[in-house]
């Protein structure tokens, strides 16, 4: 058994109905009974114990299904636990995080950190210790409310902890770069409010979302073009109509206005102190 992966739990021996009453009543509870077989399925497979809760049951939109589904998905934790168990791990930083931007979302005010990087150290065979950093961008993160008004504001735990949230998200994407063999699929704190098959919906609601996305090439564009913030800002102000029906156009053409409102206002910044030192 391979110890970076595996470890043998003892709940495993448990008599399987015995332990699904268990998980159903502690870990997960109100997760249906297919649900729950799914995580034991998961654990016995990856020779984990799921009294440790190393995955979470994460309830998906499917399109292609036109369905929710649940999804079981690793934590952060379990991540943190294999690189521990490879002997390798030699710590990591505490999250960093960028400067606070206030956004508007779907008519929700929101403050957020731009982006959190996060630094993960790993002891190599000759005997150096190499550095993997990940920056994950919070508006290319965060988990949307949705539901049937497609409302792109935060949901409530990305709303309650902005800063927390996002420090997960970039943990678990250092991780992967630092330990590309222990840990590769999206962690559920990074799935949370996402879709399953996005590219696959049909409908009018489809249609009007894909002739939404065709207008985001020409504004990233025109966003080229823009030499001050306060261009930016109205090109942002003037999509918000040509991108109303695809949320996730919305979200990049957002993302991308808020790291060209960085650049410039840190190019302001340098060209200030460079006419000051001169």
């Amino acid at each position: 058994m391979n110890a970076l992966t595996k470890t043998e739990g003892a709940a495993l021996a448990l008599p399987e109905s015995e332990l699904i009453q268990v998980l159903q009543s502690s870990l997960y509870p109100g997760a249906s009974l297919p649900s729950v077989k799914m995580v034991l399925s998961y654990c016995r497979a990856a020779g984990l114990d799921p009294m440790q809760k190393p995955v979470h049951i994460v309830p998906m939109w499917d399109a292609k299904a036109g369905q929710m589904r649940d999804v079981v998905m690793p934590g952060v934790n379990l991540y943190r636990i294999q690189a521990s168990r490879s002997g390798q791990f030699a710590g990591m930083t505490e999250p960093e995080f960028g400067p606070d931007e206030t956004a508007t979302l779907s008519s929700v005010a929101v403050t957020f950190p731009l982006w959190c990087r996060v630094t993960v150290r790993r002891l190599l065979s000759n005997g150096t210790v190499a550095e993997f950093t990940a920056r994950e961008f919070w508006l290319e993160n965060y988990a949307t409310k949705g539901g049937k008004e497609k409302s792109l504001a935060p949901n409530a735990m990305w709303l309650k902890r902005p800063r927390g949230q996002i420090a997960k998200c970039a943990s678990a994407q250092a991780l992967r770069i630092a330990f590309p063999e222990i840990a590769s699929q999206p962690t559920a704190d990074e799935m949370e409010g996402k879709q399953l098959h996005p590219d696959e919906g049909h409908g009018p609601a489809h249609d009007a979302g894909e002739a939404g996305a065709k207008e985001l090439p020409n504004l990233m564009l025109a966003l080229e073009n823009c030499e001050t913030d306060a261009q930016a800002l109205q090109l942002y102000r003037d999509s918000s109509a040509k991108l109303s029906a695809s949320p996730r156009a919305q979200a990049e053409f957002k993302a991308a206005v808020v790291k060209l409102r960085q650049f410039l206002a840190e190019t302001a910044t340098t060209g200030t102190n460079t006419e000051e030192a001169a």
